[in-house]
């Protein structure tokens, strides 16, 4: 088990490395990835605090998006596919999943002119 684990573990490295380097995201500047607690298991880009302040505000804001779309047409089940924020500063961008939060924060303003 421990070897499958090592496994996914590198999977998880490579595909992060990869998001992070590729030629096309060059405005990527961080990129968290949450466990269901608003916990942050792992990140790159960001000191720990704003890590951690990130992990919870982005969770938080996570569980109220989903009940809205739960809440907003009750007769139809609809769930949370995806969330971003953009503001002058910052792209925040969300892939939820059952158990893990993907965050990538990038800079919005790379490449325009």
């Amino acid at each position: 088990q421990s070897r499958i684990m090592a496994g996914q573990t590198s999977e998880v490295e490579e595909t992060m490395t990869r998001i992070m380097t590729h030629p096309h995201n060059k405005g990527v500047m961080a990129y968290i990835i949450v466990n269901q607690d608003g916990i942050p298991i792992r990140s790159d880009g960001l000191d720990k605090n704003v890590t951690v302040q990130y992990a919870g505000l982005i969770s938080h804001l996570c569980t109220k998006a989903r009940a809205a779309i739960r809440d907003a047409e009750p007769e139809k089940p609809n769930e949370l596919t995806f969330l971003r924020l953009r503001s002058k500063k910052h792209e925040i961008l969300v892939a939820p999943d059952k158990d893990y939060l993907l965050i990538i924060i990038q800079n919005p303003n790379v490449g325009t002119s």
